[in-house]
């Protein structure tokens, strides 16, 4: 069964079920799970964040508890940028710099395959990555991204010309995402190709993919979509800036 969202994007009903409860709040379930090590967490225990060099998200146990917001904001600092995801409204003080409207997809009806040509990237290849990602722009990468999860490639000439990989990691579950090619090499699939790949990686491991993607990229849906990747929810993508500290 599906439903219509306004842009006319397929929307998969929901799945009342332990398994997906961790997509309503993917970067808590993940920083409290698989990437607790990654995390840095408020003085209350009721928001967290990623380290830096890791990935710009933070998130909250509960967004309907002022309590998270007040947790979150001594994390961070006065004044500072963060990023957040989901159906949330932030508490007065807070300031919205940007919101960009998002879908996210579960992949569970993905044929993963694994690529022969596909090489595993590592922290020796981030100088290439963020110059890749530099040029095409599929999302925050930072020196320690490539630790969040399995990151794949795909050369030409010894050239990396195309790349994907994981990000955040709730519990059953992993992100595809940093999925870019080369302007001079799009058109051939190879981001398909990676995608399947990384998929593969992590049903290798007994999760499901899933992935989000901005609401906007039409073309970038459409390619999902046919890859058996379905519009679970549409969240937002939040990038706030903290209230200034009190005189």
């Amino acid at each position: 069964m599906s439903l219509e969202t306004p842009s006319g994007t397929a929307l998969s009903a929901p799945l009342d079920t332990a398994l997906d409860a961790p997509l309503d709040n993917p970067v808590w379930a993940a920083l409290t799970g698989p990437h607790r090590g990654f995390a840095e967490t408020g003085p209350r225990g009721l928001a967290a964040r990623y380290s830096a060099d890791a990935s710009p998200f933070a998130a909250l146990a509960d967004p309907a508890d002022p309590r998270a917001w007040a947790d979150l904001a001594e994390l961070t600092g006065p004044g500072e940028g963060v990023w957040v995801t989901g159906l949330l409204t932030p508490p007065a003080g807070w300031v919205t710099v940007v919101s960009v409207p998002g879908v996210q997809m579960d992949g569970r009806a993905v044929r993963a395959e694994a690529d022969p040509e596909a090489v595993r990237l590592g922290p020796g290849d981030v100088p290439e990555m963020l110059e890749l990602v530099s040029l095409t722009k599929p999302g925050p990468f930072f020196d320690r991204t490539v630790e969040l999860g399995t990151y794949l490639g795909l050369r030409h000439e010894g050239r990396l010309v195309a790349m994907a990989g994981e990000r955040m990691r709730p519990a059953g579950w992993s992100e595809i995402s940093a999925v870019c090619t080369h302007p001079a090499h799009r058109g051939k699939g190879l981001a398909g190709r990676l995608v399947r790949a990384v998929a593969a990686a992590v049903r290798e491991r007994g999760d499901s993919p899933f992935l989000h993607a901005a609401a906007e990229n039409a073309p970038a849906i459409r390619l999902y979509e046919a890859m058996g990747f379905t519009v679970r929810r549409e969240p937002q993508f939040i990038g706030l800036r903290t209230p200034e500290k009190k005189p």
